[in-house]
């Protein structure tokens, strides 16, 4: 484990978040043997050729206009800010167990980052459920991302519906204008 208390016992205010910066290192863009090994696309090789593609069978289930969703992607291009997560939600008597089991991925390199709220975290975000964040380094790069998922199905018991929301989206709402919709906290670029 990560440290020596896990989520649900980590109680002290202002501590919200639990990381895996103690397996992986610090800052995270800096563990470059996921990339070849997952054959994921760095972000400052990214080009607009890789973008990801807009369902528009599907533009229904996006939490904006496919044209938005464009210009977020665009955004994420233009700031080489290409990571992202998806999120797991887990109840307190599931989520240490759970979280170990995503501590030991990240270790192995199967996931490229982590993190969790803390039982202080929960509380004062005002949530019944923990959240589990498990991100990847490359959104538009969608192997990866399906692996991640699959990884998540088939490993952690993860059958639920869950989403996966770019980094981008959340610029401490420095773009909110150009993103609209998007900043909002349930937005999700990939649902699965």
């Amino acid at each position: 484990m990560v440290t020596d208390r896990s989520p649900t016992a980590i109680d002290e205010a202002g501590w919200h978040w639990l990381r895996v910066k103690h397996v992986t290192g610090f800052p995270r863009q800096a563990r470059d043997a996921y990339f070849p090994t997952h054959d994921v696309i760095r972000p400052a090789a990214t080009t607009e050729a890789d973008l990801p593609g807009v369902d528009r069978a599907r533009a229904d289930a996006l939490p904006t206009d496919p044209e938005t969703v464009r210009d977020a992607d665009r955004l994420a291009l233009e700031t080489t800010y290409l990571s992202g997560k998806w999120l797991v939600e887990r109840p307190a008597a599931a989520v240490d167990d759970f979280w170990e089991g995503v501590v030991e991925d990240v270790a192995a390199g199967r996931f490229w980052d982590a993190k969790v709220t803390t039982r202080a975290g929960r509380e004062a975000f005002g949530e019944t459920a923990h959240a589990v964040l498990v991100f990847t380094p490359n959104y538009f790069d969608r192997a990866d991302v399906d692996r991640v998922r699959r990884r998540l199905r088939d490993a952690h018991g993860v059958t639920e519906e869950i989403r996966y929301r770019p980094d981008v989206y959340t610029l401490d709402r420095v773009h909110a204008e150009r993103l609209g919709p998007l900043t909002d906290s349930d937005a999700s670029r990939f649902r699965a």
